[in-house]
């Protein structure tokens, strides 16, 4: 029997921390267009602002994950939120002198992007090194719950402050948060892996190779990423329909908010089911998102399409607990970081591409034919799975699908970080 994952220090401290941090971050694209939007006046500024924090990220998550698993993760994560909060509380003042300079504000959201390449590989490793095998399942959807919770009023509150106070005084809120999450960080003790000294391309090489000898991973990965790539199509396309086609704006906000929703029940959802083959199921849940998508290609009914979004938004906040327990129970401690930071680059990689594919489409074939085409593309890929043997073999929470690897068999026994 497993006690509560929030009944251990070091897990409430850390699970404490990062719904903070999100908190946070929750508030901040709202104040950021806004922000860009008051001083510029111009979309394309707020497109370049976006491009230097992403392109940062995207470049440096595969050395994040070298870094995640070579170092403490506990002392990666706190140097990366102090990162962060100094470039929010720079945004933050800049925005408050009321003279804001968008070649500033580029470079700080660059340097926070940056930062972000090397915390995001650790969030496995910190959870991994937190609590008991056990008790994965129930402490991912337990940050699963509270993402999506700070999803549903991050809007809302970012809104508020940006028409209170202004938009920088959203930024300092992200940074003080952030600076919160590190104090946190500093208390507690994180159980760890030692990896053995070798080269960086060394390291590369072996994260790949963990991912490229699992078939259910890098199977799933290719849905995951389409999945992405869909997001974007139609957060691309979705509001002009919505405006145009369907009724008006608060078609959207009501189709986003239905989501939100689904996100945390999904989430909840996770925390108790506990599903035979947990890989399958979850990409068969991901599939869901085919659903509105082509609902929205076709003009169907605003009834059907919220709800629709809602159910598929479902399907990704069970994925995401139940995906990162079977990652985190079957890749060796000492790769996980590196193996995370793959999965997360291919995932952001293919938003990009979606936002910039489906302008393009869309205006040669109608929004319509680009919805339908990613409609087919996650449906294809994410129930294809199902035809994967690793994918159907991957039972119970150790994420055995045969007898451990070389590398499993080796690796040294979890110690804890100085």
């Amino acid at each position: 029997m497993h006690s509560h994952p929030l009944r251990r220090r070091a897990f409430r401290l850390l699970f404490t921390g990062r719904t903070l941090s999100m908190a946070g971050d929750a508030v901040i694209p709202v104040a950021l267009a806004l922000a860009i939007q008051q001083a510029t006046d111009s979309a394309a500024a707020l497109a370049v602002v976006l491009a230097c924090a992403m392109i940062p990220k995207l470049l440096l998550l595969p050395m994040g994950g070298v870094v995640g698993d070579r170092f403490n993760a506990r002392t990666v994560a706190l140097t990366t939120d102090l990162v962060r909060c100094a470039t929010q509380l720079f945004v933050g003042a800049e925005l408050l002198s009321g003279q804001p300079h968008l070649a500033h504000l580029a470079v700080a959201e660059a340097i926070g992007g940056a930062a972000g390449a090397f915390a995001i590989p650790t969030s496995s490793p910190l959870v991994v090194g937190t609590v008991d095998g056990g008790d994965l399942l129930r402490a991912n959807s337990l940050m699963g719950v509270a993402g999506s919770a700070t999803r549903l009023g991050g809007p809302a509150l970012g809104g508020l402050l940006v028409a209170t106070a202004g938009p920088g005084w959203a930024f300092v809120l992200d940074g003080a948060t952030f600076a919160a999450s590190a104090a946190l960080l500093a208390v507690i003790t994180v159980a760890r892996v030692p990896v053995p000294r070798s080269s960086v391309l060394s390291d590369l090489k072996e994260g790949w190779a963990e991912v490229r000898s699992r078939d259910w991973y890098w199977t799933s990965l290719i849905g995951h990423s389409t999945w992405n790539g869909a997001a974007a199509v139609l957060m691309t396309l979705g509001p002009g329909i919505a405006v145009h086609e369907l009724g008006g704006k608060w078609v959207w906000v009501w189709t986003l908010q239905s989501g939100t929703v689904g996100l945390l029940l999904g989430s909840l959802l996770a925390s108790r089911a506990r599903p035979r083959r947990p890989v399958l199921v979850a990409n068969m849940g991901l599939a869901l998102y085919a659903v509105p998508l082509g609902l929205m290609a076709l003009h169907a009914h605003v009834a059907l399409i919220i709800a629709a979004y809602g159910l598929a938004l479902a399907g990704l906040g069970f994925l995401s607990p139940v995906w990162e327990t079977a990652v985190q129970s079957a890749v060796p401690a000492h790769a996980l970081a590196r193996v995370d930071s793959y999965d997360w680059l291919l995932s952001l990689a293919a938003m990009p591409i979606g936002y910039a594919v489906a302008p393009m489409a869309a205006s040669a074939w109608g929004p319509g034919t680009p919805l339908a085409f990613a409609a087919g593309a996650v449906a294809l890929t994410c129930l294809g799975t199902a035809a994967v043997p690793g994918v159907r073999r991957f039972t119970g929470s150790t994420g055995r699908t045969g007898p451990p690897t070389r590398a499993e068999a080796s690796a040294p026994r979890a110690a804890p970080a100085p």
